[in-house]
């Protein structure tokens, strides 16, 4: 057994990359949502929905960026983002990359908290699989990690996916770097650094 001591003020996670390589039988009678496009989101709103989905699971990879690197990423042609709505409301968040040739990435896939566990992920996951299945696309991947949902892993299974990779990733913990607030991830401790113990 290995074990590796995580520096002060840092977070660990175990990345699961998932992929599929031929394109899944149409699923049977889902609940009602569907993916409409969000081309060219205002900075402001993107990142207030993104904090919406993510603070709960630590998302901050987008929070990381500068104005100007998130408008370069979010305004790639080749990235397509997508909110997922139920009832004519917003509920969720897709994100599909196609840079890499004859692949696409789902790199950002989440329900709005409100939702999570009622059911429509299977439906929204349906949806960005059929527009991830373009002519020409042989590869569909993604990746999770712990900090994510623990329903994440075996949803991604019945979604059919299959892993082939596991990293593990140090990151400074987002919470204390002021990227997410401090009741951000619940189920992940806060760690302070020793000589900010009295704080807590």
């Amino acid at each position: 057994m290995t074990r590796i001591e995580v520096p002060e003020g840092n977070l660990a996670v175990v990345v699961t990359y998932f992929e599929m390589t031929q394109k899944p039988a149409p699923s049977g009678h889902q609940p009602d949502v569907h993916l409409s496009a969000w081309p060219r989101p205002d900075l402001a709103e993107y990142k207030s929905y993104f904090r919406e989905i993510g603070d709960k699971w630590l998302w901050f990879g987008r929070l990381s960026l500068s104005d100007e690197e998130l408008q370069s990423t979010i305004h790639n042609p080749q990235l397509e983002i997508f909110k997922a709505q139920s009832g004519g409301k917003d509920i969720g968040l897709v994100e599909l990359d196609f840079s890499q040739p004859e692949q696409c990435e789902i790199c950002y896939f989440g329900l709005i908290p409100e939702v999570n566990g009622k059911g429509l992920g299977g439906t929204m996951m349906s949806e960005a699989l059929n527009l991830a299945w373009r002519d020409g696309i042989k590869r569909v991947w993604l990746h999770t990690c712990t900090h994510d949902s623990p329903r994440a892993l075996a949803f991604y299974r019945r979604s059919g996916f299959i892993a082939y990779k596991r990293e593990v990733e140090i990151d400074a913990d987002p919470r204390l770097t002021g990227l997410l607030p401090i009741e951000a991830g619940p189920h992940i401790p806060v760690i302070k650094p020793l000589s900010n113990q009295a704080d807590l």
